[in-house]
């Protein structure tokens, strides 16, 4: 997995403490910026924390560069819809010898990752003789509609993997781009560094959260699972850590 913050509203936090002077002061738009110290900032920014006013959190939006992630993966953050993705297409990419994401439960079983390792193979090879198959018959009717051999050939391999590409398994890598804002990235925070998230989504959560933390440390400071800003709201079904949690998020 790589994750990096690829682009992000210039002074994140200033913008989101002008919104909220702007709220709150008796400022315009010429003047909203002035006076507006490191240390006003800060104030703002807390505040706004201490009576739970999100609204000027949006204004502040970070870009990150995913790859090395699973299209399981690519499942469960999409649920995330206030942000925007665009995401490498297994309909005009080819996956030759796809990159995977093989589970460390697996990988720590050596049967169980020999099956897995032979599953990958096997599904690359069902993918390959299937684009082969498809794109025969593609370039056929290509060539007897008067398309020219090297048009047919790109044409008849396109339509081909955009079938082909139903074999591959959840575990196929992929590349995003993905851009939130900051208030939608404290709600992904709280669900997806929560020991009870998903191994791998709550992995690439928290290389987001390092990222945004080195860049807007005020408007992330109590970002995470949501025992750390109090009791955890999960019942009986809690991961009964909540200490080391709190712990390991303190040291990030």
């Amino acid at each position: 997995m790589e994750v990096k913050l690829l682009a992000y509203t210039p002074q994140p936090e200033r913008t989101v403490a002008c919104a909220a002077k702007l709220c709150y002061a008796a400022a315009d738009i010429d003047t909203v910026y002035e006076g507006l110290t490191e240390e006003k900032t800060a104030s703002f920014l807390e505040m706004l924390g201490s009576i739970g006013h999100e609204s000027p959190i949006e204004h502040a939006s970070f870009t990150f560069g995913i790859q090395g992630v699973s299209r399981s993966l690519l499942a469960q953050i999409t649920r995330h819809r206030i942000a925007s993705y665009s995401v490498q297409s297994q309909r005009y990419v080819k996956e030759n010898a796809f990159e995977f994401v093989l589970p460390p439960e697996i990988e720590a079983i050596p049967e169980a990752k020999e099956e897995f390792l032979r599953a990958m193979e096997e599904d690359q090879k069902h993918y390959e003789n299937l684009t082969a198959l498809l794109k025969e018959k593609h370039k056929r009717e290509l060539l007897a509609q008067g398309e020219d051999e090297k048009s047919a050939n790109r044409k008849a391999e396109k339509k081909a993997i955009e079938d082909a590409r139903f074999v591959l398994p959840n575990a196929c890598a992929t590349k995003m781009i993905c851009t939130m804002n900051a208030r939608s990235l404290l709600n992904f925070f709280t669900h997806r560094c929560c020991n009870r998230a998903q191994w791998e989504i709550r992995a690439l959560a928290v290389e987001m959260l390092k990222e945004v933390k080195a860049v807007a440390p005020h408007i992330f400071e109590k970002a995470g699972p949501p025992c750390l800003r109090g009791n955890c709201p999960e019942g009986k079904m809690s991961c009964g850590k909540m200490k080391e949690v709190r712990e390991r998020f303190a040291s990030l």
